[in-house]
């Protein structure tokens, strides 16, 4: 027999699309509201998962203009209007809930690459200690820590510390995300006891954030370096130059 459940009745759960309490008793999303996320479909970059618009491309065209550190990564949605606002409420309004929906759908959406990646650790991208503590938490962390629920990987969340306060990445060209980057993170231990990691965050975009985590990583001996994130930007396909 199926336990009611209790926590969703005291503190009833929000909708991470639209934000109000959930209409069924015991989902994680409105059923109006699932009809409205925008799921990556292939075919998509064979590097870092943005969707493309022809079988004929395998990568996009950032991947194909620039070097990536990291190995290969993935994401279940696409970061778009509804998800800018789904995000916004579960880092800035503390929605924390939102956090066992969005590793939920990418279990549900990237388990299988997940499974050939074959990861030792979760590594959260860390927030700047000011910014934590401003915000209360971590929320690539708390990510982090429902994927590993659901998963069995472990979490280090003190492989990396952010060193550097940071500026808004959104805000910034491709050479300024880079130098905003610069020694951004550093690394807490003195041998790193894995050989295959994957990284956690929220967004990718360019993936300047996660390159420089993975480049770091690297270079203190970790063989390969994956990433999983809740979206990915739609960045630019060759048919569209």
């Amino acid at each position: 027999m199926k336990l009611p459940d209790v926590a969703g009745l005291i503190f009833p759960r929000r909708c991470p699309v639209c934000q109000d309490v959930v209409e069924e008793s015991g989902e994680r999303v409105c059923r109006i509201c699932s009809t409205r996320l925008s799921y990556i479909r292939e075919p998509s970059c064979q590097k870092c998962g943005k969707p493309l618009l022809s079988n004929e491309e395998e990568y996009c065209r950032d991947c194909t203009r620039k070097r990536h550190w990291y190995n290969t990564g993935a994401a279940p949605f696409v970061y778009d209007e509804v998800m800018r606002r789904s995000i916004a409420g579960y880092k800035y309004r503390g929605r924390r809930e939102y956090g066992a929906f969005y590793a939920e759908e990418m279990m549900r959406r990237c388990g299988g690459k997940l499974r050939l990646w074959k990861g030792e650790a979760y590594i959260p991208i860390p927030l700047h200690a000011s910014r934590k503590r401003k915000r209360g938490f971590n929320q690539a962390e708390l990510l982090a820590r429902e994927l590993s629920k659901r998963s069995g990987i472990p979490v280090d969340a003190h492989l990396l510390a952010r060193t550097k306060k940071t500026h808004a990445q959104k805000e910034l060209s491709d050479q300024e995300r880079l130098t905003n980057l610069k020694d951004a993170f550093s690394i807490r231990k003195g041998k790193i006891p894995y050989k295959n990691v994957i990284l956690v965050d929220d967004i990718y975009t360019t993936g300047s954030t996660v390159d420089t985590a993975a480049r770091l990583l690297k270079e203190h001996g970790v063989t390969n370096v994956y990433f999983l994130c809740i979206c990915i930007g739609k960045g630019l396909s060759f048919r569209k130059l």
